[in-house]
């Protein structure tokens, strides 16, 4: 026998500021509805019954892509995947985040789905948030009496969980220029093309006269959080990117995982293939970087 879904509230603001009014006054008992990706089926499985629902799709002028990689580009908040892996400037400046959604099968959850409604979510699994991380994004977050730029990294803190007090929300995401010289890869392995990775990696590397001036790693599905292989980052610095070099470091990332055994995948199974993943993922950065 069904159980019918709790009854609340439900707001369509027409502003962010009568946004964050609301969720104060519902504090910590509101959910922000953007392209309801994840919210709409938690709900239908009583996963989450909030008391109040608050709609941002009636908001003008939130679903933007402004900028490029001369001046920096900023991604509004009701901008869904979609319009980003088809944006120009994204093809053209950011071709690591275009790879990571473009690797993202279903054509409904980019049409749907938002870049920010994604982070928000706070899963360690997230194939934007992986991207962001390594090309040094922040996250624009406004309260009720204050606005804060805050770096992705850190953004989250925990499963599911982030730095986003009850009466804040994300507005956009900032990206700063990319570097010259510097190319960068996304990879991901999963069951099938719709699953959730078992473990997904983004790395950005600068090259000059084939050796490394700078690099990031960025891992999902291995932590409670997605995070950065900050020892095999430092294992390449100043270093000349052969293969002895790039598989070391390699098995550097896999030993700062943390993963765990789930329906998924195993532990084990993951430190394995972040490996193969990081290790493929630095080569190809790295063509590009000289491309």
């Amino acid at each position: 026998m069904s159980r019918a879904l709790k009854s609340f509230e439900y707001f369509e603001p027409r502003t962010v500021e009568e946004v964050v009014r609301i969720l104060f006054m519902y504090w910590g008992e509101a959910k922000v509805l953007a392209g309801g990706v994840d919210l709409v089926p938690k709900m239908r499985k009583r996963q989450i019954q909030p008391k109040c629902l608050v709609s941002i799709q009636r908001i003008p002028g939130i679903d933007y892509i402004e900028g490029d990689g001369a001046k920096g580009l900023r991604i509004g908040a009701l901008t869904n995947l979609r319009s980003i892996e088809l944006s120009p400037a994204i093809q053209k400046d950011y071709e690591l985040l275009h790879e990571a959604i473009h690797q993202i099968a279903s054509i409904q959850v980019k049409n749907m789905g938002t870049a920010v409604g994604n982070l928000c979510v706070g899963t360690p699994a997230s194939d934007i948030a992986l991207p962001l991380l390594v090309l040094g994004a922040k996250l624009r977050i406004v309260g009720l009496t204050q606005e804060r730029n805050v770096p992705i990294e850190r953004f989250f803190i925990g499963v599911g969980q982030t730095v986003l007090q009850p009466s804040e929300i994300v507005t956009e995401v900032l990206l700063p220029s990319p570097p010259a010289a510097t190319g960068g890869a996304f990879s991901k392995l999963v069951r099938t093309a719709t699953d959730v990775a078992k473990v997904n990696v983004a790395v950005t590397v600068t090259v000059t006269d084939g050796i490394c001036q700078d690099v990031k790693i960025a891992l999902g599905s291995v932590a409670p959080t997605p995070i950065r292989a900050n020892k095999a980052e430092e294992a390449l610095k100043g270093k000349k990117l052969d293969q002895e070099t790039i598989a070391e470091a390699a098995e550097t990332a896999a030993e700062e995982t943390k993963p765990i055994d789930d329906i998924r995948s195993t532990a084990e199974y993951r430190k394995e293939v972040t490996k193969v993943l990081v290790r493929r993922a630095i080569e190809k950065a790295s063509k590009r970087a000289k491309a």
